[in-house]
């Protein structure tokens, strides 16, 4: 891989991944690469931009991401083109999505270029409301009640199939976002490089199991006046029985990969 223009973005607030991502940045500027880093990390002979936005209007052969999957989430949200990244674990949490430690980075740059690497695509979502169409989403959009004295009827239309029942809210879940908030309120885990969608029901007064549908356009409308959650990030509001669509997004999110693995993000979890 040409790495002629690279982006580093640090995870937000954090002095460890910041100092990681100014080491990064010298790797890469070592290497004759132009490098776009984030405000506040500002390195000589990088270029800074203040905003993530700024990156879409850059055509650019990599992201390198350091922090936790928020990081890389938020990055995935501001990517409208199949840019790939890598991911490097620092600071975050579990790091689910990660590929590479820090200390893997030299070893991983040197991989790149001989190009000893795969991608990894992965289906996005996005939702749309009221002529809108908001950011999309690596895991999941998530549909809530804004009303929280009242439970809320929720009518799900996929294909020629229609669901309706009282519930808290609704989670529309990718393959990657399966081991996410849809797991945790007992839905499957699917194999990431699958085209289906799951639509996992928040508390509702009848069972209602996970179900697995083609990754076709969804249609939401809620008796209340409901949120719209991207990825537990951004949020967006929806009124009254106003129709919120979730369809896949154009364009998948690439994860750059030096190691073949099976369930990546499962064994992650401890499986």
């Amino acid at each position: 891989m040409k790495l002629q223009k690279v982006a580093v973005v640090s995870k937000v607030g954090s002095k460890e991944s910041e100092k990681a991502a100014k080491e990064v940045t010298k790797k890469f500027l070592a290497k004759k690469s132009k490098v776009f880093t984030i405000s506040p990390i500002e390195v000589e002979g990088a270029i800074q931009f203040e905003t993530l936005e700024e990156l879409k209007k850059e055509k650019l052969d990599l992201v390198i991401t350091l922090g936790g999957d928020g990081t890389t989430l938020r990055v995935f949200r501001n990517l409208e083109n199949e840019t790939p990244i890598l991911t490097i674990n620092v600071g975050g949490n579990r790091g689910i999505l990660a590929e590479i430690t820090i200390e893997e980075i030299d070893d991983a740059i040197e991989q790149i270029i001989k190009d000893n690497f795969f991608l990894d695509k992965r289906t996005r979502v996005v939702a749309s409301c009221g002529g809108k169409e908001f950011p999309p989403a690596l895991n999941e959009i998530y549909i809530t009640r804004t009303n929280l004295t009242k439970t809320a009827e929720i009518t799900i239309k996929f294909q020629d199939d229609t669901v309706m029942q009282k519930m808290d809210g609704v989670i529309i879940a990718t393959p990657s976002g399966s081991t996410g908030h849809s797991f945790s309120l007992g839905g499957p885990i699917l194999h990431e490089s699958l085209d289906v969608l799951i639509i996992t029901p928040v508390a509702p007064v009848y069972r209602l199991a996970s179900l697995i549908v083609p990754d076709e356009k969804i249609e939401i409308t809620c008796s209340h006046d409901c949120n719209i959650a991207m990825d537990a990030q951004v949020v967006k509001a929806a009124g009254y029985e106003e129709t919120i669509t979730i369809k896949k997004y154009k364009k998948p999110a690439v994860f750059l990969r030096l190691k073949k693995r099976g369930l990546r993000q499962m064994s992650k979890l401890g499986f």
